[in-house]
């Protein structure tokens, strides 16, 4: 029985997900006819149609997203397969994409990536900038290899490493009554001027835990984009916001004029924990481990 080809899964799972003949031919590195023809073959070998064509657009069908779905499993565990072979030889050396949320990548990447840029000089890291969601949907599609995520976070099946934990802080402007105190309690924050990042960043969800605030007792009127764009509205009299611990020596907070206060919770300091997340078919753990005591060290 004649199967499909790797080629072939992968032509399809680029034009599901970009829904454009040019731009799946372009992420694919062939031509459109190339491209194209390639899924005609597996259409004629699966005696199905997997895609609605017209002459301005291309959709996929309910059988060819299901299909798609199914080959992009396929692919990523065909990459593994491969890391597989060489992962006993090559810890400090090959390519590992890593996928990190916005939260933590401007704090951390430019400490950690300095000193394994100098020990490890043959290992390359190609860095994704992505939301959590986006980033789990990404490493199940084997588009990278892992990702650095802030926890609790609920990834499901999917195989982790936390390698450190830090608390949060308060952020307000310089003249808020607030600054008279040494350590804030976050129990008792005025949840009115509390400024969160917007629907989808899971330091919104990490901050309101932290509070044990519900998602209706915070502030909806102004909310930004990035942990900058909080810290330029805390420096402008706008309101209060939350902040982990790695951003506090950091130049976009040591540049701003606003006031920082360690919180406290009812037992413990509100904190978060980070950690590494990667499919459990991916067997490079030796160079997981070299990446979590390099990130836990970066931190120290």
């Amino acid at each position: 029985m004649a199967l499909p080809t790797l080629r072939q899964l992968q032509y399809l799972t680029a034009v599901v997900e970009l829904k454009h003949f040019g731009h799946a031919a372009k992420q694919c590195f062939v031509t459109q006819s190339t491209l194209s023809a390639g899924i005609q073959d597996l259409e004629n070998l699966l005696g199905v149609p997997l895609l609605e064509r017209t002459k301005r657009k291309v959709m996929p069908t309910a059988l060819g997203i299901e299909f798609a779905q199914r080959a992009q499993h396929i692919l990523s565990l065909s990459s593994d397969l491969v890391d597989l072979a060489h992962s006993e030889d090559r810890a400090a050396s090959g390519r590992v994409r890593i996928g990190v949320i916005p939260s933590i990548s401007p704090f951390l990447l430019p400490k950690a990536l300095a000193n394994i840029r100098v020990t490890q000089p043959q290992l390359e890291l190609i860095l994704i900038e992505e939301q959590s969601e986006r980033l789990l949907t990404q490493l199940r599609a084997g588009e990278i290899d892992v990702a650095i995520l802030a926890f609790p976070y609920n990834i499901d099946d999917l195989s982790h490493r936390i390698f450190a934990d830090e608390q949060f802080y308060l952020a307000l402007p310089t003249q808020h009554p607030l600054t008279a105190q040494k350590h804030i309690d976050a129990l008792r924050l005025p949840t009115d001027e509390l400024l969160l990042l917007s629907e989808g960043h899971c330091l919104r969800e990490h901050a309101l835990s932290a509070c044990q605030l519900p998602e209706t007792k915070q502030r909806t009127s102004l909310q930004g984009t990035s942990l900058y764009t909080l810290i330029e509205m805390v420096a402008s009299g706008l309101g209060i916001t939350l902040i982990p611990e790695m951003a506090i020596n950091s130049d976009m907070v040591s540049h701003a004029d606003i006031s920082i206060r360690p919180l406290k919770g009812r037992e413990d300091k509100p904190m978060r924990e980070l950690g590494l997340v990667w499919r459990p078919s991916y067997h490079r753990t030796n160079t997981l481990d070299l990446l979590a005591t390099h990130f836990a060290d970066a931190l120290k």
